[in-house]
């Protein structure tokens, strides 16, 4: 087997102008410290260079490929979006990545771009990148045999899009779903860790501690109209309860007090909660309620969450089947099983989407009821038909080379208003046109 040298980059993330829901926080990339074990058991040598938790010399497109080209690397993967966590609603520009790719031609070998446009629309997304491959799907096995596989074999490996030299690019196989038992539990370097202040989605006080990012579990067995997983993070998966647990104690040596579960759906598990039970870890989740019993909700609340974020989405039953919720809850035993929870957990948020089919007034009485005791819903965001989604699919069929464009500029055509999580507050608070964000980065690969 070929052994390589393996840069792995998260860019120096911004999101000005962008209608990017997610946090812009920096996150633990677990998609990297994941390929970054697997990589090395396998006797590659390989480098995190992460923009956003590396410190001030990796600020920026120039400092990453100081960085990257101090190291040498035969083989250089850049991701477009900011960690696993923000795959399902990514920023829809590759402005960001396509600079880092840019400034990084020349200072590594073969480039690899790997996220939710590689999976989705694989072709625009290498040609965008000007990459020599990108990865369909989840990408820490896929790495691995790019890595161990010279470059001229490329055509024996699935799940990729390349170019071999010879003609159009070559799209093999369909996007990939890692094995879950093989991934270990990871091992995050202190300088790391210290630089990890962020507690995501946690507003219950003044927070101490260092935070972090896990997950238990993988996918999701449910497909609502406006979830992006089709092409990733898909079917559910679990991963073995000690190596979860092992990680979390890992952290917990290291410092860090809160970790937010980044799973697609983070459901009931009553080994998983007895074991945080005993753990001095406070802990955040993504979740269903209604997949949730009374009882489970009070061992959720016993064993360290101090922060929920349910997926409510619509305020009627109505709604919810438009969205293909398969709700097994009347919107009245939501209300009551999301106040029962806020007698135990610190901070509950009912996330509501913009739907367009529940009335002002329904959302306003909804919203009202739920402040009244204490649990936070959101106004309505606005719904991004992601490319991958089967919202994407109801309006336009399978994603082709344009579905990132197509889709932004039929969002940037349906909505006056836009979320508060969003930054537009340029340009008279709307977000700028997908091929205007992307033009500084097609400027720098230009140049």
């Amino acid at each position: 087997m070929t052994r390589a040298r393996v840069a792995l980059v998260n860019p120096s993330w911004s999101f000005e102008g962008s209608v990017y829901f997610g946090c812009r926080e920096p996150h633990l990339p677990l998609e990297y410290g994941y390929a970054k074990a697997l990589l090395e058991a396998e006797g590659h040598d390989v480098l995190i260079v992460d923009g956003q938790l590396g410190g001030e010399a990796l600020a920026g497109p120039g400092g990453i490929a100081r960085a990257v080209a101090a190291f040498g690397p035969d083989l250089c993967v850049v991701t477009s979006a900011p960690s696993y966590l923000f795959w399902r609603c990514a920023p829809p520009e590759l402005r960001v990545p396509r600079e880092a790719a840019a400034a990084l031609r020349g200072s590594c070998g073969a480039l690899v771009g790997v996220g939710p446009h590689a999976s989705t629309t694989p072709r625009a997304a290498l040609a965008k990148l000007s990459a020599d491959a990108v990865v369909l799907g989840e990408c820490e096995e896929i790495l691995v045999r790019l890595a161990g596989t010279p470059r001229a074999r490329w055509g024996e490996v699935d799940s990729i899009a390349w170019r071999d030299g010879r003609g159009p690019a070559r799209v093999q196989g369909g996007p990939h779903a890692t094995d879950m038992a093989r991934l270990p539990a990871l091992a995050w370097p202190d300088d790391v860790v210290r630089r990890h202040a962020h507690h995501h989605h946690r507003f219950d006080g003044e927070l101490r501690g260092l935070g972090a990012e896990v997950e238990a579990s993988r996918g999701c067995p449910y497909h609502c109209t406006f979830c992006a997983k089709e092409s990733f993070r898909d079917g559910y998966r679990k991963r073995p309860l000690a190596v979860v647990l092992e990680e979390i104690d890992r952290l917990a040596a290291q410092g860090v007090e809160y970790v937010y579960f980044i799973d697609e759906i983070f459901v009931p598990d009553r080994p998983l909660l007895e074991a945080l039970r005993s753990r001095p870890i406070r802990f955040g989740v993504q979740m269903r309620i209604d997949n949730w019993s009374a009882e489970m909700l009070d061992l959720l609340g016993d064993a360290g969450c101090v922060s929920i974020e349910a997926g409510v989405e619509s305020v009627t039953e109505e709604g919810r089947s438009l969205l293909a919720k398969r709700c097994k809850l009347t919107t009245r035993e939501l209300v009551d099983r999301l106040v029962r929870v806020k007698r135990r957990v610190a901070f509950v948020q009912a996330n509501l989407m913009d739907s367009r089919c529940d009335r002002r007034e329904d959302v306003d009485a909804f919203r009202a009821e739920l402040r009244a005791h204490g649990v936070w819903a959101n106004d309505p965001v606005p719904l991004f038909p992601y490319p991958g989604s089967p919202e994407y699919a109801l309006l336009w069929g399978p994603p082709d080379d344009l579905a990132w464009e197509r889709a932004h500029e039929h969002y940037l055509a349906r909505f006056d208003a836009f979320s508060d999580v969003q930054e537009v507050r340029e340009r008279g608070g709307r977000p700028r046109a997908l091929a205007e964000l992307e033009a500084r980065g097609a400027e720098v690969a230009g140049g």
